[in-house]
């Protein structure tokens, strides 16, 4: 392990450590992970500013609250056709005589707002829309504060390509799990990660008893709020495999030492296995605070960021192993992970238009991984020898997204005959 590439989050290295309050911009602001990191931030003036966030522009609303609480000189929405509605919202915020801040629309509005002048970066945004954000934080030198995944999972070299040591602090539950837990070793140190897994609604069903499922049944999830196409994949487990493709990108430890455990009560979010024989398990109560806290704060650690359990209380923790038939979405993640160049985003591409697909009552539940496994299998091996650029994946999302629709369309229709 030695001999390998430095690993892209490394808790033993600060990338720029800043003294008095840090300035952030927080993209995908009014979203689960955006919500939650205005709430941190506001109970710990002395240590953050915001000065720019950014949304899709469907609650214009919110977004202008939140500039007005966190006085930012900047807003930015994705849809253009959302400023006017923005522009009035932010004037029933301020008042007649204060002025309103800077607004900007359009597709790239956020990759505008990530290589801003700021400390950190918050790419909250969901799916792989925030490729572009994660590649402009990077290449303007910001800290990155990585929820969005999916940037990491679709554009993997390419993140890789631009991010110095340290650059890249993770904000999901289970990598800064490791995140924290890595700390605690030297890289020669580690033989396996552990990646937990809450196991979503649809613990210890079999495949057959997912047929049928209801798209409000897939939404109940027992220990997260989150958004629905995240919840969607929680329960169908794609957010696991995305999350073993991002532990190897992240920590340069290699697919088959990168293990995934269902531990349905969600309070130990990850562990890392020794060479020793021990284990270190990071462990909170389910509160996306905490992981927040460690991206935006790291290396230090905020007082009361999240809530620690109660020990005078008698509480049980389980661990189960995954059931790969009822969810083979881990082991294909594995597969188009150890492919890399475009395999990852067509997975990624074709997910995310099935869950549209089953949000939106056309695709069955168990439809979600046998198309996306059916795109998978087309798209076949990619080509090798040649640098993956963002054309590149654009151009596979393309195809994967187009084909999962087709795909979809013809289930329904099979269905329906």
């Amino acid at each position: 392990m030695s001999d390998s590439p430095a690993p892209l989050a490394d808790p033993h290295v600060v990338f720029d450590a800043a003294e008095g309050p840090r300035d952030l911009v927080i993209l995908g602001s009014t979203g689960s992970i955006g919500t939650q990191a205005i709430d941190l931030v506001l109970r710990n003036p002395d240590r953050f500013r915001v000065t720019a966030l950014s949304a899709a522009g469907g609650r214009v609303a919110l977004l202008a609250e939140q500039a007005r609480q966190l006085r930012v000189r900047t807003v930015a929405v994705a849809a253009p056709d959302a400023v006017p509605a923005l522009r009035e919202a932010l004037r029933e915020q301020y008042g007649t005589g204060e002025p309103l801040p800077e607004i900007l629309a359009g597709p790239e509005a956020a990759t505008q707002l990530a290589a801003d002048d700021c400390h950190t970066v918050l790419n909250g945004i969901t799916g792989s829309i925030g490729l572009a954000p994660t590649l402009a934080a990077l290449e303007a030198g910001r800290t990155l504060a990585l929820a969005n995944k999916e940037s990491l999972i679709v554009g993997g070299p390419l993140v890789k390509a631009l991010a110095e040591p340290g650059q890249i602090i993770p904000v999901d539950s289970e990598h800064a799990a490791l995140f924290q837990a890595l700390a605690a070793g030297t890289r020669a140190d580690v033989r396996k990660l552990v990646v937990t897994a809450s196991g979503g609604p649809f613990r210890g069903r079999t495949k057959s008893e997912l047929v049928g499922v209801t798209r409000d049944e897939a939404l109940a999830h027992p220990t997260w709020a989150m958004g629905p196409v995240i919840t969607i994949n929680s329960a169908t487990l794609v957010n696991k495999g995305l999350e073993v493709i991002e532990a190897h990108l992240l920590y340069d430890i290699p697919f088959d030492r990168i293990e995934v455990v269902v531990h349905p009560q969600s309070y130990v979010h990850s562990m890392v296995e020794f060479t020793d024989g021990s284990t270190l398990a990071q462990a909170t109560p389910p509160d996306m605070r905490g992981p927040i806290a460690i991206g935006l704060g790291w290396p230090q650690r905020i007082p009361d960021a999240a809530p620690a359990f109660d020990w005078s209380k008698a509480s049980s923790w389980e661990f189960f192993p995954l059931d790969n038939e009822a969810f083979p979405s881990v082991g294909l993640a594995r597969h188009v992970g150890t492919l890399g160049a475009t395999a990852p985003a067509v997975f990624n591409a074709a997910n995310e238009e099935c869950v549209d697909a089953f949000l939106a009552g056309r695709l069955p539940f168990n439809g979600i991984m046998d198309t996306v496994t059916a795109v998978v299998a087309e798209h076949g091996t990619p080509a090798t020898g040649t640098s993956l650029t963002v054309a590149d994946v654009l151009e596979a999302e393309t195809w994967a997204r187009a084909r999962a629709r087709e795909l979809s369309a013809k289930a329904t229709a099979e269905a329906r005959a």
